[in-house]
């Protein structure tokens, strides 16, 4: 009897591996993730761009969430690019920027809501928000314990018939930081999105997304 126990605690704790495409949902991967990357249970999480908190709901994690946008009603109105933080103060920083940088002229979308469209990118940055990830990288770095791990999803973006590398620039600006890029999951969903007004197409429509994993350490294991 005691070896039928421990034959059935051994399958419920059996190492389970996460795939490197994902189907599901946001909140279920970033479980997974975070009881597999951080090399102790993390005790303080922030989610830098918690929006509406729908990566938390249904979780019983302690997570400080924070937003630039006091509509959302976050733990912390704050700016992710001047983190009102101490030094080392987390063990998890979550990030999701918007990918869509401007509302657009179709108003029945509100953009500004769904992807908290608070600060804008013009012709300058060509029409990217790339040019706040050092920022925002550098902050993170700051708030981050030694070992500690950074989790972003970053989706890339076409305009104006260019594809912009969003995930690319986002790592190589990581790794200038001196942060250590440790894995990829690609999130995809049913069917990419499709605008009735469309009529011809330039490029493949966009149904998939990066999960990024970072360490701030020199080495990943």
């Amino acid at each position: 009897m005691k070896a039928i126990y421990e034959i059935r605690r051994l399958r419920e704790t059996a190492y389970t591996p996460l795939g490197s495409v994902w189907e599901g949902e946001d909140a279920e991967l970033i479980e997974r993730m975070l009881n597999i990357y951080p090399r102790r249970a993390p005790r303080r999480i922030l989610d830098a761009t918690v929006n509406e908190g729908r990566f938390w709901r249904g979780s019983t994690r302690r997570v400080v969430g924070m937003d630039i946008d006091c509509i959302h009603k976050p733990s912390i109105v704050g700016d992710n690019l001047k983190m009102p933080f101490a030094n080392a103060a987390f063990d998890v920083v979550v990030y999701d920027p918007p990918h869509i940088p401007n509302q657009g002229r179709d108003r029945s979308k509100d953009f500004n809501q769904r992807f908290g469209l608070i600060v804008k990118s013009w012709k300058d940055n060509n029409y990217s928000l790339s040019h706040t990830f050092p920022m925002f990288l550098s902050e993170a770095y700051r708030v981050l314990r030694q070992e500690g791990i950074l989790l972003c999803k970053i989706t890339d973006y076409v305009h104006n018939h260019r594809y912009q590398w969003a995930h690319i620039e986002l790592v190589r600006a990581a790794q200038e930081l001196y942060f250590c890029p440790c894995d990829c999951i690609i999130k995809i969903r049913k069917a990419p999105i499709i605008d009735p007004k469309w009529k011809i197409s330039h490029h493949s429509r966009r149904q998939h997304c990066y999960w990024l994993v970072f360490r701030k350490s020199d080495r990943c294991e």
